[in-house]
């Protein structure tokens, strides 16, 4: 055979095994993640947790989220999209995932006073909208984000005492513990009825709460 040829062809031979490859790997991680998220179910939704849209909805989008998660702020608005576009049939439980230390910290720390006077997703939708303000390390930065949450109507004194308390400091420990339990590396991470979403595609987030939402839909109508 022509030398010519023979190279493209054991190129294409090799850019098969590597697809092949690929494949296989992917549909092993695949497997390990699901069965992994089944094993560690409990730690998936707590009693705790803040929950946006029905509370009873059938199916929950669980996001492993960091407030100061670029990826996070970038994914949020299809995320409310997503909320929006199954009424009553879908819910966002959020589990903090501090990534960033003591940044991540002090903001879950101000979303949960918020979230204790009834102004969570305002404040997170503010939190989330200058990002960029107090994500640098230090005291102003710190400065920054609460004057975000006081502009937004989250009264500071009593957002002080409900930190003082210790409950955020619990509930956060629970969150981290669950997040290692279920192998959370990385932010945003999405579980729909526990199925782990497999892409950074925002679009395959919608289809699979749209199967799931249609699944849920058939189970109960039979």
């Amino acid at each position: 055979m022509n030398r010519r040829f023979v190279v493209p062809i054991l190129a294409l031979v090799a850019l098969a095994g590597f697809l092949v490859a690929v494949f296989t790997y992917q549909r092993h991680t695949l497997r390990a993640a699901q069965a992994q998220a089944l094993q560690q179910a409990d730690a998936m939704v707590r009693s705790h947790s803040p929950v946006i849209g029905s509370v009873n909805a059938p199916v929950t989008i669980v996001e492993f989220f960091d407030p100061a998660c670029e990826a996070c702020k970038a994914f949020h608005p299809r995320v409310k999209q997503i909320l929006a576009s199954f009424p009553g049939k879908t819910r966002l439980v959020i589990r903090y995932t501090p990534f960033h230390r003591e940044t991540s910290v002090e903001a879950i720390r101000i979303l949960e006073a918020a979230r204790s006077q009834g102004k969570f997703e305002a404040t997170l939708e503010a939190l989330l909208e200058g990002q960029r303000a107090w994500t640098v390390p230090g005291a102003i930065a710190s400065a920054r984000a609460w004057a975000i949450a006081q502009s937004v109507g989250v009264d500071i004194e009593l957002a002080q005492k409900h930190i003082a308390s210790g409950a955020v400091e619990a509930l956060l420990a629970q969150d981290v513990d669950d997040l290692k339990a279920v192998g959370v590396r990385a932010t945003p991470t999405f579980f729909v009825n526990g199925r782990p979403l497999q892409s950074t595609d925002p679009d395959s987030l919608f289809d699979l709460v749209k199967s799931e939402v249609e699944r849920m839909r058939k189970s109960t109508s039979q």
